[in-house]
């Protein structure tokens, strides 16, 4: 602790160019625009907090219109981050402990559509599953807006679960599973009663990220359940709307849909980046 302590007293006065803040020294050439991206991150939320319309929020998220927006997409966003789960926990289990034939082209896929353009997830959701698609024939199960908001979200939002399931059992000791196995237990026991257990503080972060993912899709939900919109369209897509019309409404929706995220990032401080 003395040696510490003596370190930074040592730094402290060591140059004009360096910013000290413990034994290392931090360079001017990088913390200069490490503040200016902070700033490009910061202004805009910053900008959204202190120009909402904080006098009449209530009476404005009260309004039919919102309200309806915020639950259609509360209700497909839970919907589908439990299908997500149901679908995303094996797809992460097994890209972490399987070696299958296409396990590269598996894992590149899910790495794919997390980067691919939300806009771009909307056409080629149109292409497959919207009316006339391979899968989304006139009357199909794609037909109805809620149904069209659910599968845009779950696109969108399952590699985020996907990634961090496998990555959570990557950083795990496989031999434990591995001796369940010798012992007998069949592959599902495995699964069931070994790796999921161990698995599931990081699918519940996996399932929360997906979730916020979920709550705040716009592109791929506009281009894909668009022609689909009824009176109350889901929340994102509200607020692109109601920017023409009533930008105090659009304002009001942002601000709830930034503090579903910042809550839940609250939530996970230490579990997802690292310790803050």
């Amino acid at each position: 602790m003395r040696v510490l302590k003596t370190t930074r007293r040592r730094l402290t006065g060591a140059g004009r160019g360096a910013v000290h803040d413990g034994p290392a020294a931090v360079p001017l050439v990088l913390a200069a625009p490490a503040a200016a991206a902070l700033v490009l991150l910061a202004l805009p939320v910053a900008a959204l907090v202190l120009r909402a319309p904080w006098a009449g929020l209530a009476s404005r998220l009260a309004e039919p219109a919102l309200l309806r927006a915020l639950w259609l997409s509360l209700v497909t966003s839970v919907a589908a981050t439990l299908g997500c789960l149901v679908t995303g926990v094996p797809l992460g289990w097994m890209l972490a402990r399987v070696d299958f034939r296409g396990r590269r082209a598996a894992r590149a896929l899910v790495r794919l559509t997390l980067l691919l353009p939300p806009v771009a997830g909307g056409v080629a959701l149109l292409l497959a599953l919207g009316r006339g698609g391979p899968a989304g024939a006139p009357g199909g199960p794609v037909a109805s807006y809620a149904v069209a908001v659910m599968c845009a979200q779950a696109f969108v939002a399952m590699p985020f679960l996907v990634a961090t399931v496998e990555g959570t059992l990557n950083r795990q000791d496989a031999r434990v599973e591995e001796a369940a196995a010798l012992l007998g237990a069949s592959s599902w026991t495995v699964f069931r009663r070994v790796a999921l257990p161990l698995l599931a503080p990081g699918a519940a972060v996996g399932a929360l990220l997906c979730w916020a993912r979920a709550l705040g899709e716009f592109g791929a939900t506009m281009v894909f359940a668009g022609g689909l919109a009824a009176a109350a369209p889901a929340a994102p897509p509200a607020v692109y709307l109601a920017l023409r019309g009533d930008p105090q409404a659009a304002v009001a929706l942002s601000l709830v849909l930034l503090a579903v995220p910042a809550a839940i990032l609250a939530c996970l401080r230490g579990r997802w980046a690292g310790p803050a």
